[in-house]
């Protein structure tokens, strides 16, 4: 330890006052010699080389984005859409919808790189021009497009015997259906009605369904007619105690639901449309006998029901001028709509357990334009199908 002293001396007259400053100064040499450390924050580690430790979610690539593909970024507005549906919930979506369904979900998840992401107010993508070119289009469809509500009309109607197609065959123009069973025709507006004359004079034609859908451009619709029936699911023992067991009853839902997604090109002259329809339907109830012990030995008997379920379900997307009525057939399946007994006690099906229900599933779809130029009164508001969360899994 080495001391360093200052005298600082001060006169006057009268009195002479001397200050003696003794500053101790520690040199480095001697804290090292006794075991004391620079702290690390004070230690000059300018010169040390730094290593990024790396991180196992993903490394950062340097705020570039890749550009092998001469990918380019790109936003739309889509306020002269969006901007019209007020009343609707995320209206982008449908226009993401269409424009995947145009592309594909690949392109989005394989190389080259690219993104698509939305708000209600533009559509920011980063894709190729090639791909940039067909978005525009989809794009264009919506914002260029009719901006007002349209008209579709929706008739389902089931026939007892396919044999209408004999008469009828001459009037309609096949289309290509992926679909296994389903078939589909285009018919002129006129012949259209000639077809719905013919099949109204027939005893075996019901018509399940008429009414005009109101629909925005490229929204989706949906519509539906359900009801549960009920059956003997499980026998458990009573809590009571008496009589020994109890049913346990289920419920089937069976009937029609449909969504309807149409979207018109920007000159309104073809109409793009994703159809997906469901038929469910409990053709008969098997009846199983069920023999459960006693305390006293003996058995109780006991049937329960095993639901035979008729299905039928259609996702297909058509193209077809405007002008035009869209015809699809189902095939001979289960009926949409079972007759009920005027009289409750002369219901037939309680005893057998089968359902009357095999029948040429029709439905025509015409595209009438605007709402404002085809409804002269309120339309049927279509019951809406509610589904369990709101995954967009199964939409295109």
């Amino acid at each position: 330890m080495r001391l360093k002293s200052s005298v600082f001396v001060y006169s006057s007259p009268t009195i002479v006052l001397a200050v003696l400053c003794v500053a101790i100064i520690w040199q480095p040499n001697m804290a090292s010699a006794q075991g004391v450390q620079t702290p690390p924050s004070l230690q000059n580690n300018a010169s040390a080389p730094q290593t990024a430790a790396a991180d196992p979610r993903g490394s950062i690539g340097g705020g570039q984005l890749p550009r092998t593909a001469n990918q380019e970024h790109r936003v739309y507005d889509l306020r002269p859409y969006t901007g019209y549906l007020t009343k609707h919930d995320h209206p982008e979506q449908a226009i993401v919808d269409w424009v995947l369904r145009e592309t594909g979900t690949d392109v989005w998840f394989t190389a080259p790189f690219g993104f698509l992401s939305a708000d209600r107010d533009q559509l920011s993508v980063y894709h190729t021009r090639e791909m940039h070119e067909m978005i525009a289009g989809v794009v264009d469809r919506f914002v260029a497009g009719e901006k007002d509500p349209q008209v579709m009309n929706l008739r389902v109607m089931t026939v007892g015997n396919p044999n209408w197609r004999s008469r009828a065959h001459l009037m309609m123009q096949h289309v290509p259906v992926d679909s296994a069973g389903v078939q589909a025709w285009l018919l002129s507006k006129e012949n259209a009605a000639l077809v719905l004359n013919m099949l109204r004079q027939r005893t075996d034609t019901r018509e399940v369904q008429s009414l005009d859908m109101i629909t925005y451009n490229g929204q989706t619709e949906k519509l539906a007619r359900t009801r549960g029936r009920n059956y003997v699911r499980n026998i458990k023992p009573s809590p009571a105690g008496w009589p020994p067991y109890e049913p346990e009853t289920g419920e089937v839902e069976e009937g029609y639901k449909l969504s309807i997604s149409p979207l018109l090109s920007t000159d309104g002259q073809t109409i793009d449309c994703v159809i997906n329809a469901s038929i469910d339907q409990v053709d008969k109830l098997k009846k199983v006998q069920l023999d459960l012990p006693l305390p006293n030995a003996q058995v109780h008997r006991a049937q329960i029901d095993v639901p035979q379920v008729v299905s039928w379900r259609l996702h297909e997307r058509f193209r077809w001028p405007s002008d035009m009525v869209l015809l699809l057939s189902c095939g001979v399946v289960a009926s949409p709509e079972r007759k009920q007994a005027a009289v409750p006690l002369l219901n037939m099906e309680m005893f057998t357990g089968t359902t009357a229900g095999r029948a040429d599933a029709l439905m025509f779809i015409e595209f009438r334009g605007r709402a404002s130029e085809n409804l002269t009164t309120t339309p049927l508001a279509p019951q809406i199908a509610t589904g369990v969360g709101g995954s967009n899994r199964g939409r295109y």
